[in-house]
């Protein structure tokens, strides 16, 4: 296991399953910025409010890394994320639901730290099986004539 890969696993083991929001002052770098469905969230400080409101919003929330490539400072991953929605922290009602998505990622690592952070997140599914967003219908496409 690479050195960039211990990191990516700490942060997730440590900062997003146990909540340790300490732990980012070392493995983040002070600019950190993480390019998401939502905006850009710049800065470590701005990072650790953003884990914070979603531990509040869903306290079981637990992500599992897999498939990790690291190409110099340059690291790609799929996380598998799961939890349950039982606070309002996400900017709507708790729904009590369960949810599990499965993300791409790309990262850029300096010095040991993460410095940047590309994702869509899963933010879709997740909201359709929450029910806040409606699950697209299929339109029925013509058989050819």
């Amino acid at each position: 296991m690479t050195d960039t890969e211990t990191t990516l696993r700490r942060m997730f083991d440590e900062i997003i399953n146990e909540g340790r929001l300490d732990v980012a002052d070392e493995l983040f770098a002070e600019d950190y910025v993480d390019h998401g469905p939502m905006g850009d969230i710049a800065g470590r400080e701005a990072f650790k409010q953003l884990v914070a409101q979603w531990r509040a919003a869903v306290p079981d929330v637990h992500c599992e890394i897999d498939t990790v490539i690291v190409d110099g400072d340059r690291c790609a991953w799929l996380v598998r994320t799961t939890g349950t929605h039982t606070g309002d922290g996400l900017g709507f009602p708790a729904t009590h639901k369960r949810f599990e998505t499965v993300s791409a990622n790309i990262g850029l690592f300096r010095d040991g730290r993460a410095v940047e952070h590309w994702a869509e997140q899963g933010m879709f599914p997740m909201l359709m099986q929450l029910g806040v967003l409606p699950a697209p219908t299929a339109t029925p496409t013509p058989a050819p004539a």
